[in-house]
């Protein structure tokens, strides 16, 4: 999670100096001051994180304690920020062991749904900041809401005031809400953001039932006939054996199986668990994501709804922010990130943007040469340009795809839920017959 340290230190001409920035940890705040340090011969002295402090103020009439938590980087901060207020002898100390809770995406979409109606119920926005903060349980999302009604009020850029805290919204609403505070039209934005995460949402949660979970109960069945066959059969099979008693055929087969894999099972699980974590570990870095996600959509009947899913998102963020400039690179880099898929967002960065930007190539033609949109898509999209609404267009493709892509996608989670029954079915079907063929065996040999 992201934090803000300040740093201070002297620069060449002796004049203090003193700044803050934001960063994932300290090694990586240091790392960044070292840089500015270097960069404008600067000697930094201290670089101190921003903490959360409880205090206790006790009135003069000793009747009633009003206690708080405050952030600061420093207890004389907090105790200087009473004392403007007229507290004075307050009771600080840092909070040892500070764990902020997560603010999940349901919270966010929340917040976003309730700025939304307050802004159309024409609230002026610092006060809907203010209320929702006052009401919200979640501490992180509470004084990540107090911070930024603060910065705000000082005239700080939005868009640099929300980047702070895309750890708690988000990179793209965090991008989107700083946007909506420079626009005209503030509640359209939000409606679209919060639209925006609903559908990225929708796209998360269909990926997870069209192919992790399905991946999982497969694995798991697996893991389950191993230990079956590995632990249970021949401790019950092979009280048969101590009597020289003969086996049915699948029940001798099962026995030499289960000798075989006891023999050799950490064979068996390197050679599957090595490629499968060299895999992933490969698919966490940028050139991994990009392959992983071009074979996503170049899979078999799963793919294309996946790669319609990336576009709808794409032109649902496009149509959000887009500006009516025919070379508005900041909407297409902004659509890209947000579209979920590495593939498709290198190719607008690395080829479409560079075309329109060197070359003066138009929007359409461009996306075209990134070729990571549909025929259709460009199509539509070419059509709008030409008729100068391509904002229409983007709209149309985006609405188009949303309504095809969540009918096709419950159908294939139907589809692919039955075929993993239908698997789970025979698995439990073969286990039970091999259990049951004990039963043939012969064991009036034993009774003598």
């Amino acid at each position: 999670m992201s934090n803000e340290f300040k740093y201070q230190g002297v620069a060449a001409n002796g004049k203090a100096i003193q700044g803050v920035l934001v960063a994932d940890s300290l090694g990586k705040a240091k790392k960044k001051i070292e840089q500015l340090a270097q960069r404008h011969r600067v000697k930094i002295n201290t670089i101190s994180p921003r903490k959360t402090f409880l205090y206790t103020v006790t009135l003069e009439n000793k009747k009633k304690k009003i206690k708080g938590r405050q952030s600061a980087f420093s207890k004389e901060e907090v105790a200087q920020a009473l004392k403007k207020i007229g507290y004075e002898n307050a009771k600080i100390e840092p909070v040892l062991i500070d764990i902020k809770p997560k603010v999940s995406q349901d919270q966010v979409m929340m917040f976003v749904n309730l700025c939304s109606f307050l802004l159309k119920e024409k609230m002026s926005y610092d006060k809907i900041l203010r209320l929702l903060a006052e009401e919200e349980n979640n501490l992180t999302m509470r004084e990540a809401l107090k911070k930024i009604e603060s910065e705000l009020k000082k005239g700080k850029e939005g868009t640099e005031v929300f980047k702070k805290y895309e750890h708690v919204f988000g990179k793209f609403p965090a991008y989107m809400l700083g946007l909506a505070t420079k626009s005209g039209n503030m509640a359209e934005v939000y409606d679209a953001t919060a639209k925006f995460m609903e559908r990225d949402a929708e796209y998360r949660k269909s990926v997870k039932q069209a192919l992790i979970s399905p991946m999982a109960t497969v694995a798991l069945t697996l893991a389950a006939v191993a230990y079956y066959v590995l632990k249970i059969f021949p401790d019950t099979a092979g009280i048969f054996l101590k009597f020289n008693l003969k086996l049915p055929p699948m029940t001798a087969f099962t026995l030499k199986m289960s000798d075989y894999l006891q023999a050799t099972w950490w064979i068996w699980l390197l050679v599957i668990a090595i490629p499968i974590s060299a895999v992933l570990m490969w698919w966490r870095t940028p050139k991994g994501k990009v392959q992983r996600d071009k074979l996503i959509i170049n899979l078999p009947i799963i793919g294309h709804l996946m790669h319609k899913s990336s576009i709808e998102i794409f032109f649902r963020v496009f149509a959000a922010i887009y500006s009516g400039a025919e070379n508005n690179i900041e909407t297409l880099s902004a659509s890209a990130e947000a579209c979920r898929n590495a593939y498709m967002e290198k190719g607008v960065k690395e080829i479409a943007i560079p075309l329109m930007l060197k070359d003066g190539m138009s929007l359409v033609p461009a996306l075209a040469n990134a070729d990571v949109f549909n025929r259709s898509t460009l199509s539509r999209l070419k059509s709008g340009s030409e008729t100068g609404n391509v904002l229409a267009s983007a709209r149309q493709i985006a609405s188009f795809y949303e309504k095809e892509t969540t009918y096709k996608m419950d159908n294939l989670i139907q589809y692919i839920q039955t075929i993993i029954g239908f698997f789970i079915g025979i698995v439990i079907t073969l286990l039970t017959m091999v259990s049951a063929e004990i039963a043939l065996i012969d064991t009036s040999s034993m009774m003598n």
